[in-house]
């Protein structure tokens, strides 16, 4: 799943960041609930985690936004706000589901799976030979079954979502890695060769474009 966090919080935001990465979650982190309206509008999120008191204009107005433009994706608000009303308040705005802060992990990451089976109604992606299960997070390659690291299972799975596309070195590093820099390292080659090596006589459908990145072919 694409997430997107809406949360003005950085300690918060960094944490919930790492959190849904390494359960092998692409996620986009804004601070501001009108970035959050824009950015919705250009990008396909399969789910919101949107704060309620965010500055500029606050979650309650996103949400509302959101579901007048047509956007269907479920949100998960995160507020201190525990009385009823609000809720309601919240739900008829177009919130699919509340959390209050503070909060465990393991609630939020059980109600991001159950929103997630509940908005994504294609449960997987197919690409050529490739099947990936978003729900249990597991590929198989015509059939069989890949034994995926976390990390190379985002990575896959972000590369043929993009298929056809020429996906730079740099955006994989944002995407798969939460890096906004290059630290200099080869940690997406060595990834990549794994992923070629596991998918053996496939290998050649991650095709490296030399000094951008690289793209899924959905012929070899």
């Amino acid at each position: 799943m694409k997430i997107l966090i809406v949360e003005d919080n950085k300690k918060l935001a960094s944490f919930l960041l790492r959190a849904l990465a390494e359960e092998g979650y692409v996620v986009d982190l804004v601070e501001d609930g009108g970035v959050a309206i824009t950015q919705s509008r250009s990008i396909s999120y399969d789910l919101v985690i949107l704060d309620w008191m965010l500055p500029s204009v606050d979650g309650l107005t996103v949400c509302r936004t959101l579901r007048s433009t047509g956007a269907t994706m479920p949100i998960l608000m995160l507020t201190a706000r525990a009385e009823i009303q609000e809720r309601v308040a919240g739900l008829d705005a177009g919130a699919d589901d509340f959390l209050p802060k503070p909060f465990d992990l393991g609630e939020l990451l059980a109600r991001v799976r159950a929103l997630g089976r509940r908005g994504h109604g294609d449960r997987y992606l197919e690409v050529g030979p490739v099947r990936i299960d978003r729900h249990e997070r597991t590929v198989t390659l015509s059939g069989r079954r890949l034994d995926l690291t976390p990390r190379e299972f985002l990575l896959l799975s972000y590369l043929v979502r993009e298929a056809g596309r020429v996906v730079p070195r740099t955006e994989l590093l944002q995407k798969v890695w939460e890096l906004s820099f290059d630290p200099g390292s080869n940690v997406v080659e060595v990834h990549v060769k794994n992923l070629r090596t596991k998918l053996g006589e496939h290998a050649a459908r991650i095709e490296t474009v030399r000094g951008v990145g690289y793209r899924w072919q959905n012929e070899a």
